[in-house]
């Protein structure tokens, strides 16, 4: 990515750094099925591994297809249950535990709280997590460089300080940044806490506007109108979820979203330098097949990042013109535009 226009600031591993009625109610979408190639591992071993995931959005369902493609692309001879607990806290509990008794090899864990279910099941069997903003602020490990339990996996940790710059660069006039994202979400918190400090920094004023649920996002988005002059969300799954209707409100009161990641600009935000969450699901998926078939340890396997610089530079120019932002300067730097794709 052209970094001609924008600071692009690297971080490290130190930021590295939801009973049993509801799964049959529906609230997951799991299914065992055979996968892998039709040859084994040198040890002619078959493995039987879990997946528990939040919820279904854009980010959370490309980080499970990487974390596929990676199982896939090892060779290795695989059975996979894949649960979703469509964001109920309950239902990734009792998903996890019922992923426990079933004997797993290994369970991946996609967002903070599938994760933090899943430790709470159990202290043996290995999980990998990803789309985790800092694991050890979460109390998932005791320190993102060697987390000393059963659990590693891959952090999502935002540039943010790279899109308060992008915000900058697109509003230069704004005076106020409305702060949007779940208060039932840790991992956006620590987002919206770097995010103050980079507007304080450049002398922009922000407020936080707050939702417990889904049910409260066209209210709280509708309550920004004329208070604030731009938009932040970080990677808050809520909020990504409910994507489509931050755009509705925002794009027709010409409020213009700067994003955590590219399936919310996707879904009518304007821009974003994101995390590409199928990368960050395929390394994953390359750290459990280490542990599955050379028997590394996740105590001692660092979480991983993603740089700055591996991040792309997207934007929507069809909301650019909805809410009257010139966006050229984006398409010269080599930015995507996710709404011709």
């Amino acid at each position: 990515m052209n970094t001609t226009m924008l600071n692009r600031r690297s971080f490290t591993a130190g930021l590295a750094g939801l009973g049993m009625a509801l799964v049959a109610a529906g609230c997951s979408n799991g299914k065992t099925e055979p996968a892998g190639s039709a040859a084994a591992d040198a040890s002619g071993a078959s493995y039987k591994i879990g997946l528990l995931k939040l919820t279904e959005h854009s980010a959370l369902d490309a980080a499970e297809a990487g974390i596929v493609a990676a199982l896939d692309d090892s060779g290795i001879d695989y059975t996979i249950e894949q649960e979703s607990a469509q964001n109920d806290q309950s239902a990734c509990q009792t998903i996890a535990q019922t992923l426990v008794n079933d004997g797993c090899d290994l369970i991946f864990a996609i967002a903070t709280p599938a994760a933090q279910a899943l430790a709470g099941a159990t202290t043996d069997i290995p999980i990998v997590g990803t789309a985790i903003t800092d694991f050890a602020a979460s109390g998932l490990v005791d320190d993102n460089d060697a987390p000393g339990g059963n659990l590693t996996g891959t952090s999502d940790m935002n540039p943010v300080a790279d899109q308060m710059d992008l915000l900058a660069q697109l509003i230069p006039d704004a005076q106020t940044v409305g702060l949007l994202f779940c208060t039932a979400e840790s991992n956006s918190e620590i987002q919206i806490e770097m995010a103050e400090a980079e507007l304080d920094a450049a002398g922009i004023g922000h407020e936080r506007f707050t939702v417990s649920s889904s049910n409260e996002i066209q209210q709280v988005v509708e309550s920004m109108v004329g208070k604030v002059d731009a938009v932040y969300t970080p990677t808050d799954n809520t909020i990504a979820a409910g994507m489509t209707t931050v755009a509705m409100v925002a794009n027709e009161n010409g409020l213009p979203v700067i994003c955590g990641e590219v399936g919310m600009v996707q879904n009518g935000g304007l821009a974003s330098v994101s995390i590409n969450y199928e990368e960050l699901g395929r390394r994953a998926g390359e750290m459990a097949v280490e542990i599955l078939t050379e028997g590394a340890d996740p105590a001692t396997m660092a979480i991983g990042t993603m740089t700055a610089d591996e991040c792309d530079l997207v934007y929507n120019s069809e909301t650019a013109e909805a809410v009257g932002v010139d966006v050229s300067s984006l398409a010269d730097e080599g930015g995507e535009d996710v709404a011709a794709a």
